[in-house]
């Protein structure tokens, strides 16, 4: 490891402007993400809705309100629905997706079946229905997965009261296309999802420099506010409020306005959206005294245990194993290894907090009734997210480690994604 020290510190650390070349353009990030569209609609959504055992699916959405899953499965150009937009997916008998738009005005690459402006929507969906014939028909409602619970009351109800009989009895949740759609990553997603996230960790790597921070004068806000700024300044998304926070002699101080001090830990939360992928990290930056350099050895020891945490909960993933499996599984064996854990690990993709098993939850230790149910499958991506509060005898406290590194699901193997910290960021 390098020694600390102020030349080191500014001139070895990245910039993450000088990844801005290779951001696209957002012209250039719809052209991406529709070819993207049509593989993930042509590769995964066939086995997402056989695995269901559903042939038909619908969404349907009012503009301003629209469905959790609608804008990852519309072309770039639809911001929002208009007006009433229904879009119905049919697996047809040689395992093809058929896609239709019961729409005022017509969606890119599928056939537009509301002509008639005579006969209202709902008619034509029902008539269209009829025709077409499904054994099942899927509509977007949950109990236990808000992204797949897109399907308003209202609609709903317009629904019942057009369809007939034997239409009604074929109405199903279609929970398990929503989340199965949402949460499997493409071949081109799953290659492009490292150097997002290496996009993360290199702002992070910048921001946890004296390029950022000054002690006795930067706050923690200070640091906090770079992060978002620098993020909307290349054209990525914080899909939520960047947190810094500041451990002095074992004690959290959560008020922004706090000045960074030497002999202070920081912890940071970041998380943005780029080419429709959410990173979600969490690293910690050890601020030297005078006469330091390097983190005190009690506090590596416990980064190092709670690196340990995190290869405990990744040997717990096995390809059928419920989130709660997980969870439980992991807890016991890192009780077993005296390591004081909590584990709050979250799928992660489209959304931040994403579609798919919930990993724990930082006050639900002893499982997640519902989405904790859910099994684990491939070709998915997580944000490892968890803490273990280690006596730190420098300190003569309990500090609570807080990391979250992101990872790959894939072939039964857990890839990290960009790499995970293991040594704090120091500034001096």
């Amino acid at each position: 490891m390098a020694v600390s020290n102020q030349e080191f510190l500014v001139t070895g650390v990245p910039s993450v402007d000088s990844l801005k070349s290779k951001i696209l353009s957002y012209r250039q990030q719809g052209i991406l993400l529709d070819k993207w569209l049509e593989k993930r609609i042509e590769n995964i959504l066939p086995q997402v809705m056989k695995n269901a055992g559903i042939d038909c699916w619908i969404i349907a959405n009012n503009e301003y309100n629209e469905d959790p899953v609608y804008w990852t499965i519309s072309p770039f150009s639809c911001i929002t629905a208009r007006r009433l937009t229904i879009l119905v997916f049919y697996l047809n008998s040689e395992g093809k997706i058929e896609r239709y738009s019961v729409t005022r005005y017509p969606v890119d690459n599928y056939v537009q079946k509301w002509t008639d402006t005579s006969i209202s929507q709902m008619d034509t969906l029902a008539a269209f229905l009829k025709q077409l014939n499904p054994d099942k028909i899927g509509v977007n409602m949950s109990k236990d997965f808000a992204y797949a619970d897109g399907l308003s009351v209202t609609l709903y109800n317009d629904m019942m009261t057009v369809f007939d009989d034997d239409q009604k009895k074929k109405v199903v949740s279609a929970e398990n296309i929503a989340v199965g759609w949402l949460e499997t990553r493409s071949e081109e997603e799953m290659a492009a999802y490292n150097d997002i996230v290496g996009i993360a960790h290199t702002m992070i790597a910048e921001a946890y420099s004296n390029k950022v921070i000054h002690p006795g004068v930067t706050s923690a806000d200070d640091v906090k506010y770079w992060m978002m700024e620098k993020t909307v300044e290349l054209g990525l998304e914080p899909w939520f409020d960047y947190e810094v926070s500041i451990t002095r002699d074992g004690h959290i101080h959560l008020d922004g306005d706090e000045v960074i001090l030497p002999g202070d830990m920081l912890h940071c939360d970041v998380g943005f959206r780029y080419l429709n992928l959410c990173t979600d990290t969490q690293e910690l930056c050890y601020i030297l005294k005078d006469d330091e350099l390097d983190a005190p050895e009690d506090l590596k020891r416990a980064m190092k245990v709670t690196n340990r945490l995190q290869d405990i909960v990744i040997e717990h993933f096995k390809t059928g194993s419920t989130g709660n499996e997980i969870l439980l599984g992991s807890l016991a064996q890192a009780e077993e290894e005296g390591i004081d854990a909590t584990i709050y690990t979250h799928p992660l993709g489209f959304h931040g907090h994403a579609a798919g098993p919930t990993i724990g939850l930082w006050d639900m230790q002893g499982g997640v009734p519902g989405s904790g149910d859910y099994p684990l499958h491939d070709n998915t991506a997580y944000s490892l997210e968890l803490n273990a509060k280690v006596y730190v005898p420098s300190l003569d406290k309990t500090v609570r480690m807080a990391m979250e590194t992101d990872i790959l699901y894939k072939g039964g193997k857990v890839f990290f994604l960009a790499g995970r910290q293991t040594q704090f960021h120091l500034v001096k």
